[in-house]
C-alpha cells in the first residue's frame, strides 16, 4: 500500500530504470516478453475468476470471455510490435551521399495505467493500455482500480512472473494499490513520469487530463471517458425491422447491466406511426429486463442519482421499466422519452447515465433530426438503423456523423468491442481526450511512441531496426520504397 510521495518517488524511480531496459530491447525481444506474460496470464487458474467475481459482481462467464480477451490482446499486439508495424522505420539517404537520415519510433517513458472498474482484466491492471504500452518500450506502473484489488494484484503476479521467466528486469512494471486519490495525482504530475492511460467518468479522466497539462513539462493523458452512442434509426428501416430491432436494442442497452462504455443511451427516430409501434416494442422488451448487481455500490448510488434527475427534467415521461424486484446492490432498467425540442433546450439531456437507461428521442422532422445531430458532442460510437435507401437519402447526415465519433456502424449495435487493427474505440472530446488515437486493437501502442531521427549516424551504433542490414527484416521505407532490403 502506498501511502506518501516519498515511496511515490521509489516507484517511478525504479520505472525509469525498467524504461531504460526495455529501450534496449528490440521489437522482436518486446514481442517475446509480452508472449511470455501472456503465458502466465493463461495459465492462471480458477482462482482469479473466482476472485473477480466476488469483487466486482460480473457473471463467470463474462469473466471467463474476459480473460481469453486479455490473453490474445497480449498476444496480438506482440504479433504487431515483432513485424515492425509500429517502429514505422524510414530512411532517406541523398544521391550524393552527404545526407543520409534514418528515423523511427520509440517509447515516451514509464507510463501511468489507471484500472477500470467495469473491465477487471481488459482494462485493467493486465488490460490494453498496459500491453500496448510495454509493446511500444514503456515501464508500466498500475494504480490498481480500489473496486477490485485483490484481482488486480493476482495479475501484477502474472505480468511479473512473465517478466521473471523472459529474464526481463523487474522494474519494467509496478503494481500500486492505494484509495488516495492524491497518491493518483502526484503520479501524473511526477517528473519522470511521460503518459498516462485512463478509462473511467469524465470528472476523473478531466481531472487528470488538467493535471497532466499543467506540469512544467506537459505530458498526454490518454483518457477514454465515456458516451452515449447515440443510434439514429430511420424511417424505411423500421417498416420490416420494429420488432426485431426493439429486441436487439434493449438487449445492448442492458447488456452488462448498462455498465459499458458502448451501451447505447440514446434513441432517435423520426415522430408518427413507426416510431409509436417502436416504442411500443421497446416497452415489451424492456418490462421483461432483470434488474442487475452492478459493480459496486458508488456506481449504483451515481446510477439512481442521475436516473432520478433524468426524470425530473420537463419534457421527460417514464416509457417502461424493467422488473421491479430490487435487492441490494442491483438496478432496476429504466426506459424514457422526450422529444428534439426539449433536448436542444436543455443539453444536458444527452449526458451518459452510466447504467441500464436510455433515452428515446422524437424529432420533429429531418431537419430537426440533422440540428440534433449537429448538437452532439463528441462519442465513441454512433450507430443509422436504416435500410439501403435511407442511406440514399440522408446522406447529410451521415456526412455530419463521421465528425461526431470514433467508430460509425451501419445497423447493428455498438457493444461488443472486437479486438482488431482496424477498430477505433476512442472518439472527439468529451468521449476521449485526444481523438487520433484507440485504445483497443494493435493500434493502441502509437499512443505511447514518439519519433526520433538519425542524421548521418555511424551504421554499427543505430537502433538494429535502421541499420544497413535490416537485422530484424522489418517493412521500411527506404527511399521512398517499402522493402525488407
Amino acid at each position: 500500500m502506498i501511502q506518501n510521495e516519498n515511496e511515490i518517488d521509489v516507484v517511478v524511480k525504479q520505472a525509469e530504470a525498467g524504461f531504460q531496459f526495455l529501450q534496449q530491447c528490440n521489437v522482436i525481444e518486446r514481442a517475446k516478453l509480452m508472449h511470455a506474460i501472456a503465458d502466465e496470464i493463461e495459465a492462471i487458474d480458477s482462482m482469479l475468476i473466482e476472485t473477480a467475481h466476488l469483487e466486482t459482481a460480473l457473471p463467470v462467464s463474462r469473466l471467463e470471455g474476459e480473460k481469453s480477451r486479455t490473453v490474445n490482446q497480449w498476444r496480438m499486439y506482440a504479433n504487431a510490435v515483432h513485424t515492425g508495424l509500429y517502429s514505422e522505420a524510414r530512411i532517406d539517404q541523398s544521391p550524393d551521399g552527404k545526407i543520409d537520415l534514418r528515423k523511427y519510433n520509440k517509447g515516451l517513458g514509464p507510463v501511468v495505467v489507471f484500472g477500470a472498474s467495469n473491465f477487471p482484466f481488459a482494462f485493467s491492471t493486465a488490460g490494453g493500455d498496459t500491453a500496448s504500452a510495454i509493446g511500444a518500450g514503456c515501464s508500466v506502473i498500475v494504480k490498481a482500480h480500489p473496486a477490485h484489488v485483490k484481482t488486480s494484484q493476482l495479475m501484477a503476479d502474472a505480468i511479473h512472473r512473465g517478466i521473471s521467466k523472459y529474464g526481463a528486469s523487474a522494474d519494467i512494471f509496478s503494481h500500486v494499490v492505494s484509495n488516495s486519490f492524491e497518491i493518483g495525482q502526484q503520479l501524473v504530475k511526477h517528473r519522470l513520469v511521460k503518459a498516462v492511460a485512463f478509462t473511467g467518468s469524465f470528472a476523473g479522466g478531466k481531472a487528470l487530463f488538467d493535471l497532466g497539462q499543467s506540469r512544467p513539462d506537459p505530458i498526454p493523458v490518454f483518457a477514454e471517458m465515456g458516451s452515449i452512442n447515440p443510434v439514429f434509426v430511420l424511417p424505411d428501416y423500421l417498416t420490416d425491422n420494429g420488432e426485431a430491432f426493439a429486441k436487439q436494442y434493449i438487449g445492448s442497452l442492458t447488456l452488462g447491466v448498462g455498465q459499458f462504455c458502448t451501451n447505447p443511451g440514446v434513441l432517435i427516430g423520426l415522430e408518427g406511426e413507426k416510431l409509436d409501434t417502436l416504442k411500443a416494442d421497446l416497452k415489451r422488451e424492456i418490462q421483461a429486463v432483470a434488474t442487475g448487481k452492478m459493480l459496486h455500490q458508488g456506481i449504483l448510488d451515481h446510477y439512481n442519482q442521475l436516473r432520478g434527475e433524468m426524470i425530473g427534467c420537463n419534457g421527460v415521461n417514464i416509457l417502461a421499466e424493467g422488473t421491479d424486484n430490487v435487492q441490494e446492490g442491483f438496478a432496476q432498467a429504466m426506459l424514457v422519452e422526450t422529444d428534439a425540442a426539449q433536448v436542444l433546450h436543455n443539453p444536458e439531456l444527452l449526458e451518459e447515465v452510466f447504467g441500464p437507461f436510455g433515452l428515446v428521442i422524437s424529432c420533429a422532422d429531418r431537419h430537426e433530426m440533422k440540428i440534433l445531430m449537429e448538437h452532439l458532442v463528441g462519442q465513441i460510437t454512433l450507430t443509422f438503423a436504416a435500410s439501403d435507401d435511407d442511406m440514399w437519402k440522408y446522406q447529410d447526415l451521415f456526412t455530419i456523423a463521421q465528425n461526431k465519433c470514433g467508430r460509425l456502424l451501419f445497423q447493428g449495435m455498438p457493444t461488443g468491442v472486437e479486438v482488431k487493427h482496424a477498430m477505433q474505440h476512442g472518439g472527439p472530446f468529451p468521449a476521449t481526450t485526444d481523438s487520433r488515437f484507440t485504445s483497443v486493437g494493435p493500434d493502441a501502442i502509437k499512443r505511447f511512441l514518439r519519433p526520433i531521427s538519425f542524421q548521418n549516424w555511424p551504421d554499427e551504433f543505430l537502433p538494429k531496426e535502421l541499420q544497413d542490414g535490416n537485422p530484424l527484416q522489418i517493412e521500411r521505407l527506404v527511399n521512398q520504397h517499402w522493402t525488407k532490403e
